[in-house]
């Protein structure tokens, strides 16, 4: 254990951290390209396999049950096996089947292709967290899960300009296949690298965590989550972030091109600046809770505060799903991306303080609730389309659930002795 935090320490200091934090933003950002390359290919698709937007909705309710049942596996394995073993294997796993994805031929080769590609995509988020949480200093961690977050928006912003460059505006059947096969494919380069930074880094291949030691009466790891008010308090603002972003993922470039007459390549090119203004959102969410704790604010009140903030900015969501196409649609739109990942990084290390000695588990549990409550949602909301042709009562019903979850949120979290939760952060 000894050794463990020697080495952790040494990555707090100088460049290190940063290491950490780059190879982590890298896998965020693969992670989104190998799923978000069926959402920008999405019209292409369901016309060439005959789907409805109903079907459509259940490839992607599929994958979030799968994720949610990846993430109880994976964030078991995670606080039990060698984090820097497993990582690269489940990389590998989501990989494969996003490239085979591209072989797929017809809606039931795609479901089961984006089952596993949840399941196994899952697997990433406890294996990162895990990863902060044991070579970050508490003070740094919020900027560094918000530079681990921002990599989704970098792979969504990469992603249309690929597709872009690969398909074009080619017509023929089959065009949207090659995108899957070569974005698959680049899983490998980031195995070398991960296995070249931290192959050898002890503090990722025991089963103890730092601040482990005071965690130790909770018990078995249900009860030190299913008995911990800070658990609950999350269970709402996991739900409400990964709604209007998941759902917003999912149908943007619908709601764009068919819902709004946007060109194929216009919507994809929408769809790289929406993500622009949400990796803008998230990173400034991160800097802004270390400044904040850095003027006298406790790391709760520095994250509360930059919740409250972003959840409001996704509320703009109503004013996008009321605009005709033009100027005012598209800079709502730009604000709710900045909000809706910006919440991320407050999440990411709320759930952190959860159970030190069970973080793997506990983050795992969390998005499994979250993912189980909110795929249904996909397939509501392509049946809701299919019924009333129109793509905007579902949006503007979604703008406001991250604010309600955040008000939740403030209920259920336990208060906490002035003197621990007020001051400035350690040096």
């Amino acid at each position: 254990m000894q050794e463990h935090e020697t080495t952790a320490a040494g990555y707090r200091q100088g460049f290190g951290q940063w290491a950490v934090c780059g190879i982590l933003l890298l896998a965020t950002m693969l992670n989104y390209m190998d799923r978000m390359t069926l959402n920008n290919l999405s019209p292409r698709i369901t016309a060439e396999l005959k789907m409805t937007e109903e079907r459509y909705g259940d490839l992607e309710f599929a994958f979030g049950l799968a994720f949610a049942a990846g993430s109880l596996c994976f964030g078991m394995l995670a606080d039990r096996f060698s984090v820097r073993l497993l990582y690269p294997a489940v990389v590998v796993a989501w990989s494969l089947v996003g490239l085979l994805t591209g072989f797929a031929e017809g809606f039931w080769q795609m479901l089961v292709c984006r089952t596993l590609l949840g399941f196994f995509e899952a697997g990433h988020w406890p294996c990162a967290l895990r990863t902060t949480q044991v070579l970050l200093a508490p003070e740094r961690r919020m900027f560094g899960n918000s530079l681990l977050q921002s990599g989704g928006a970098i792979g969504a912003i990469v992603t249309p300009l690929v597709i872009l460059a690969l398909v074009g505006t080619a017509p023929q059947p089959g065009a949207w296949r090659l995108p899957f096969i070569v974005i698959g494919g680049c899983g490998a380069i980031w195995i070398v690298a991960w296995l070249l930074l931290m192959g050898r880094e002890p503090a990722l291949a025991g089963s103890r965590q730092p601040g482990a030691e005071a965690d130790a009466g909770a018990g078995v790891w249900w009860e030190a989550c299913l008995a911990n008010r800070r658990f609950w308090a999350l269970v709402p603002f996991v739900i409400g972030i990964n709604l209007t972003w998941h759902l917003a993922r999912a149908w943007l470039p619908k709601f764009l091109q068919q819902g709004r007459g946007v060109s194929e390549t216009e919507s994809l090119l929408f769809n790289s600046g929406y993500y622009v203004a949400a990796d803008i959102g998230c990173i400034a969410a991160g800097a802004a809770g270390v400044w904040l704790a850095h003027r006298g604010l406790s790391h709760l009140n520095a994250r509360s505060l930059v919740a409250i903030v972003c959840s409001i900015c996704v509320g703009l969501a109503t004013m996008a799903a009321v605009s005709a196409q033009g100027a005012a649609m598209y800079a709502a739109l730009l604000v709710v991306g900045a909000g809706a990942l910006g919440l991320f990084p407050c999440y990411y290390s709320l759930a952190q303080d959860v159970s030190p000695r069970h973080t793997g588990k506990a983050t795992g549990l969390l998005a499994a609730v979250g993912w189980i409550v909110c795929s249904p949602f996909q397939k509501e909301f392509g049946r809701l389309v299919d019924r009333t042709g129109s793509f905007d009562l579902g949006f503007a019903l979604a703008a406001w659930v991250p604010a309600l979850a955040v008000a939740a949120f403030f209920f259920i979290w336990p208060r906490e002795p002035r003197s621990a939760t007020s001051g400035r952060l350690p040096a």
